[in-house]
């Protein structure tokens, strides 16, 4: 029988930038950490850092691995951050994607079998959102990091990406970092809360307000 694997886990150790002091925070696998914080307060920068994108201070571990000691781009292999825009660098959406596409993964976020077929630039922005988050989880990861994944979705096509994304993150055990402003959707989703105030970087209390 093979070994099950164990849950990734994300850890954080006095992760600091010239925004915010440093912090710590350890995140299990399934866990879904929401971050939370006024806009130019550093959300999407927080993520960055997380993805070795952006300069920081202190040490990001996943399980015994250091972002340190792994070249950049196969440490965004395993720690996959899904930014508020998304890119695309073929006109064609199926170019994106691997051979196979879940055909139940595209129902549940609202989208039909044709839409690998179409063109990117016929795309609406909440078509490219969903398409930019189906794509991201098409390919092996360990962690996965948010920067709104809903802004660009009315609130019927949020709960269906809602309710997709964590059925998929339970399934895989992936720990979550999950930047929103929602506070309903925030309430919805979250294991863990954070503030960025300031230069502070804060745990909240679950259904806060």
């Amino acid at each position: 029988m093979m070994t099950p694997q164990p849950k990734p886990i994300l850890r954080l150790e006095a992760l600091s930038n010239p925004l915010w002091k440093p912090f710590s925070l350890t995140l299990r696998g399934g866990e879904i950490c929401c971050v939370t914080g006024a806009s130019g307060s550093g959300k999407s920068r927080f993520l960055r850092a997380l993805a070795d994108l952006e300069p920081h201070q202190g040490q990001v571990w996943l399980n015994e691995q250091s972002q340190q000691a792994m070249p950049a781009h196969l440490w965004r292999l395993k720690v996959r951050l899904v930014p508020a825009e998304s890119q695309w660098w073929s006109d064609e959406v199926a170019d994106h994607f691997p051979a196979d596409v879940d055909p139940a993964a595209l129902a549940a976020l609202g989208l039909v079998q044709e839409a690998m077929h179409w063109q990117v630039s016929r795309l609406s922005s909440g078509e490219k959102q969903r398409l930019a988050l189906l794509r991201a989880l098409a390919f092996p990861l360990q962690v996965l990091l948010l920067d709104e994944p809903t802004a660009h979705l009315d609130p019927e096509q949020s709960l269906k990406v809602e309710s997709w994304l964590k059925e998929e993150i339970q399934r895989h055990a992936w720990p979550v970092i999950w930047v929103a402003h929602d506070r309903e959707q925030v309430n919805r989703v979250a294991d863990k809360i954070l503030l960025i105030q300031g230069e502070q970087i804060q745990e909240q209390p679950l259904g806060g307000h």
